[in-house]
């Protein structure tokens, strides 16, 4: 694709960066219009933050469909991660919640499993019956998920107060490990674990009827591909650009929530969703493609690396700060990210899904949703 062409393309970020002037000249005057002014503020750029995250997902599926499967969900994977720690780590510096990190993984991974799985699932089955995909990578991502959630958010809750920073420490030298050993299984001798090889009349019935998804391109695509320094080149700067309105996004949040009652979850969930968005639509559209393979590494893949990346970076602040986070999850919290992860282990233990087990799931995220409105 030529420069200028694909230049024209990506105006969604020069605007998001012109949003992001426009508002450091303006914080302190809409500030000081009142707790619905800064409301309204909040919201209007946490929509041109996700918009601009839809950039940055774009140019990571770009680089994901030359580097094919597994490389390319862990490429995915990793830009929605980064830009919800960059997020969480910005938010962090405004919010006096104790809290925030361990909410903010816990929603993640009730919108990465129970919601885009879940959804995903549901429409792709009602759509196709039942969906093929390799079971051998639900089972080693969800018992890694498992172990890093039972590690870093169970456990914490037995730890003495006066030990915090030893067993912060020791959290970091385990998340690192773990991801260590996935990372050299998903791309190594195990990569097969991650990938589906799906019925070539199958594939040629898909390719006929729509786009297909991450390991094939339409023709369309194909002909307007990006270079990859161009890709590469849109990734970075739209992490400054979402860096920069994450910055004021948290101080209007902060400003318009503060003394509203208003759950104490909820800008957990608001730093989740963020980083979920372009996740969902990439996923909806493998399902209803038939490539359950790509749903599967997204949500779960997604969840995985939230909590096994996000963790020792925050331990770390913590540490260098002196400032402790409260990781222990609340008990309805446990119980329901172990209902998800039950439900998760039977529904995908045989290589198919179905739009019964996608209602499963999504009706535990809504469970999820009515229990933060609750504030629970």
């Amino acid at each position: 694709m030529a420069l200028p062409s694909a230049l024209k393309q990506e105006k969604l970020l020069p605007i998001s960066a012109v949003v992001a002037v426009f508002v450091f000249f303006l914080e302190h005057s809409l500030l000081e219009m009142g707790r619905t002014i800064a409301l309204i503020a909040a919201a209007g750029l946490i929509v041109v933050i996700v918009l601009a995250s839809t950039r940055v997902a774009h140019h990571a599926e770009v680089l994901a469909r030359k580097v094919g499967d597994p490389y390319g969900t862990m490429i995915l994977t990793l830009s929605a991660v980064a830009v919800e720690v960059l997020i969480l780590a910005i938010m962090m510096r405004t919010s006096t919640s104790p809290t925030l990190v361990r909410d903010t993984i816990y929603a993640a991974v009730m919108l990465d499993i129970n919601g885009i799985l879940g959804l995903a699932a549901l429409l792709g089955g009602l759509r196709h019956g039942e969906q093929a995909y390799n079971d051998d990578s639900s089972k080693t991502y969800s018992v890694m998920i498992l172990t890093a959630m039972g590690i870093s958010m169970v456990v914490p809750e037995f730890v003495p107060r006066d030990r915090w920073h030893l067993y912060s420490g020791f959290t970091i030298a385990a998340m690192i490990a773990l991801y260590a050993l996935f990372l050299r299984m998903q791309v190594g001798t195990h990569s097969y674990f991650f990938s589906y090889s799906y019925p070539r009349r199958k594939q040629s019935a898909m390719e006929g009827s729509a786009p297909a998804d991450l390991p094939v391109e339409s023709k369309h695509e194909a002909a307007e591909e990006e270079s990859t320094a161009f890709s590469i080149g849109v990734i970075l700067f739209g992490v400054v650009v979402i860096g920069a309105l994450a910055e004021f996004m948290s101080v209007f949040l902060n400003s318009g929530l503060e003394g509203t009652g208003a759950p104490p979850t909820l800008m957990a969930v608001v730093v989740a969703s963020i980083s979920a968005a372009p996740e969902i639509l990439t996923a909806l559209r493998a399902a209803l493609r038939n490539r359950m393979q790509a749903v599967v590494n997204i949500a779960l893949g997604a969840s995985l690396s939230t909590v096994i990346l996000t963790v020792p970076v925050m331990e770390g602040i913590a540490l260098y700060t002196g400032q402790p986070f409260m990781m222990a999850m609340t008990s309805v919290q446990t119980v329901m990210v172990t209902i998800t992860l039950i439900v998760a282990a039977i529904n995908l233990n045989d290589g198919q899904t179905n739009a019964i087990e996608g209602m499963t799931h999504f009706v535990l995220f809504a469970t999820f949703v009515m229990l933060t409105v609750l504030g629970l």
